[in-house]
């Protein structure tokens, strides 16, 4: 086994930190906000993007979803994220899948959802370069 892969770090959301990789955790859908049309700085391309908010028996956060992602992901079901990772976007912790992050329906159903704990609610230091 080479030590160049990333271990992946097992998850519940209350254990979310900015600048996390390599991250495998389940979660509900709670809600999914307005879409936005976005322009890419990368490429100059317009993009969909809507904020949701996810979260399981610990706590729930905000998930970036991008263009063709946002009509697969439903509210109220259960996915399973492998290979996410964490950012901050206005100092506020996001939840992401990006490029390499595969999305697909969780093996049980998460019927519990702490409220209470929003870990995108909290504002986090950015760390000077």
């Amino acid at each position: 086994m080479s030590n160049e892969e990333r271990e992946p770090i097992e998850a519940v959301i209350s254990e979310l930190e900015p600048r996390m990789k390599s991250v495998n955790i389940s979660f509900k859908v709670i809600e999914k906000g307005e879409i936005r049309e976005v322009t890419s700085r990368a490429d100059g391309e317009q993009h969909r993007v809507c904020d949701t908010i996810v979260g399981d028996s610990s706590g729930k956060v905000t998930v970036p979803l991008w263009d063709a992602s946002i009509d697969e992901v439903e509210v109220e079901k259960s996915y399973r994220l492998e290979n996410g990772y964490t950012t901050l976007f206005q100092r506020r912790l996001r939840l992401n899948f990006g490029r390499y992050g595969t999305l697909k329906p969780a093996e049980e159903e998460i019927t519990e959802v702490n409220d209470e704990v929003d870990m995108s609610e909290q504002e986090h230091e950015r760390r000077s370069r």
